[in-house]
């Protein structure tokens, strides 16, 4: 796998979520965030759990490794990541990446660049950044033939997210055929937990050659990584959503950051209240979601 035998492997979960995700968009008249867990509390798990680096890749935001960095400012063991929402120009379709390694400057720079994902990865390349396609069916809905979707994409990556622990393993086994039957480009193979709650938090992980957090980054542009740990489950997933739903209300209780006025919290301690008999609709809404994306991942297999 590493072009030097006594580089070792290090391990990250190079696809997680702390508070600084910001708010969840589904219902914004609950004024939830997407995740609760503050960056510290990342990394120490991270670390229990043996990843030998640690990043967090919040939604359009460097601020989760910034706060990490400023309380570790001589750690070797962080890597400064984000997970970036871009558009396909011509569909309309959204999609994540994941960038490593940026720096402040770049991630100012791409935020006016997202509407055109090949603008934005062509400039984080430039910039040295490692790119990698995160669960790169979630919201693909058939929009153009699947090859005409996929194709393009490849080639602005160093690697493939081919095992995500929210996504089922079906989503995640077609990401990693694409991947292992793509030549124009060596791709590697990444995990990441995707986690919103500190319980999933490396989960799922990336391996790749290096003594540093440099080497690493380097190998993973060479696409020399490869994925470990769990697939999604209905059950993981469950636990997500009413892991976010029992921080929700320890913020709105004062036991946790909020992000709220006063006015905020009360507001969104009366919608709550009166929703209450309604709670379990998420996880129905949800269920029904990934059934849907199955059949989806089951036609895009077929017509590849």
């Amino acid at each position: 796998m590493s072009r030097d035998s006594r580089l070792r492997l290090l391990r990250a979960d190079l696809h997680v979520h702390s508070h600084h995700s910001g708010f969840n968009a589904t219902l914004p008249i609950f004024r939830s965030r997407d995740c609760y867990s503050s960056p510290e509390e990342v990394y120490r798990a991270a670390r229990a759990r043996g990843m030998d680096l640690v990043t967090i890749t919040d939604h359009d935001s460097i601020d989760g490794c910034l706060e990490l960095l400023e309380r570790h400012p001589d750690a070797r063991d962080i890597v400064m990541g984000e997970e970036i929402e871009c558009v396909v120009p011509d569909t309309g379709t959204r999609l994540h990446l994941g960038a490593l390694g940026l720096t402040e400057a770049d991630h100012r720079e791409v935020q006016p660049l997202r509407a055109n994902v090949f603008e934005a990865a062509g400039f984080l390349r430039s910039r040295g950044a490692a790119l990698i396609l995160h669960h790169p069916f979630h919201f693909f809905r058939g929009e153009v033939a699947v090859r005409k979707y996929i194709e393009p994409l490849l080639p602005l990556v160093h690697g493939v997210e081919v095992r995500n622990a929210t996504m089922h393993a079906a989503h995640n086994d077609l990401a990693a055929a694409v991947t292992r039957a793509w030549t124009t480009n060596r791709l590697g193979e990444t995990g990441g937990s995707d986690a919103h709650v500190l319980r999933h938090v490396a989960t799922a992980f990336t391996e790749a050659p290096g003594n540093t957090r440099e080497e690493f980054l380097d190998s993973l542009k060479r696409g020399e990584s490869r994925a470990g740990g769990c697939h999604g489950t209905s059950a993981r997933l469950a636990y997500e959503i009413y892991g976010v739903v029992l921080n929700y209300w320890s913020a709105l209780l004062g036991m946790r950051p909020s992000g709220l006025t006063r006015r905020e919290r009360a507001n969104a301690i009366g919608c709550s209240l009166v929703s209450l008999p309604f709670q379990f609709i998420p996880l129905v809404v949800t269920l029904v979601q990934k059934r849907r994306e199955r059949s989806r991942i089951a036609r895009f297999h077929r017509e590849l």
